[in-house]
């Protein structure tokens, strides 16, 4: 295996936890409605667990309230509990026909603890990137025993791996200060 074919499956390994992050800082609640929100929320559908964006149609009508109008009506309770034991911090409201979900406005002393949160998720963001570049390092170092790559080869992969490690930590603290940005705005 080349250094090239290394940096290639750290880079594809880098940019699948990016989407992760970008899913997990999605799904914590910032005083704004958006249907990620409930990305998480599983209800029991038959016996099945299921996600709640399977199983009805999540809209975000106004900026502080989420509809969710399930396609079968029998499950505005389930759905209704679901969320509640999702521990979101949110209330739902059902009229038999729909959930509605106000969002409340973020007190200062709450969007600190979510600040808290996104930092969290932001280094284990960066962890799971140095992972990718520890597993790489390794690969590599494997390759220059075997002596299918020249000492040079290693050296120069393991420069071109920094650099990508660098560009993905720098995405990594982008997403986290557009978040708090999102948080901290009134």
């Amino acid at each position: 295996m080349s250094t090239d074919d290394v940096n290639q499956i750290a880079q594809d390994k880098m940019h699948k936890s990016i989407g992760s992050l970008k899913t997990e800082l999605n799904t914590i609640r910032t005083g704004r409605a958006t249907p990620a929100l409930l990305d998480r929320v599983v209800v029991d559908y038959m016996g099945t667990p299921m996600p709640v964006n399977t199983l009805a149609t999540i809209a975000a009508p106004e900026p502080r309230l989420l509809t969710i109008q399930p396609w079968d009506r029998h499950m505005v309770g389930a759905i209704e509990k679901a969320i509640l034991k999702a521990d979101l911090g949110l209330n739902p409201t059902n009229d038999g026909q729909m959930v509605r979900l106000a969002i409340p406005q973020l007190n200062d002393e709450r969007r600190k603890e979510m600040v808290k949160l996104v930092q969290r998720r932001l280094e284990e963001g960066r962890i799971a990137i140095r992972n990718c570049r520890r597993d790489a390092l390794e690969s590599l170092r494997k390759e220059e025993k075997e002596k299918t790559i020249s000492e040079d080869e290693l050296k120069r992969g393991q420069e071109r791996l920094q650099k990508l490690t660098d560009q993905f930590v720098a995405q990594v603290d982008e997403l986290g200060k557009a978040k708090e940005r999102e948080i901290l705005e009134p």
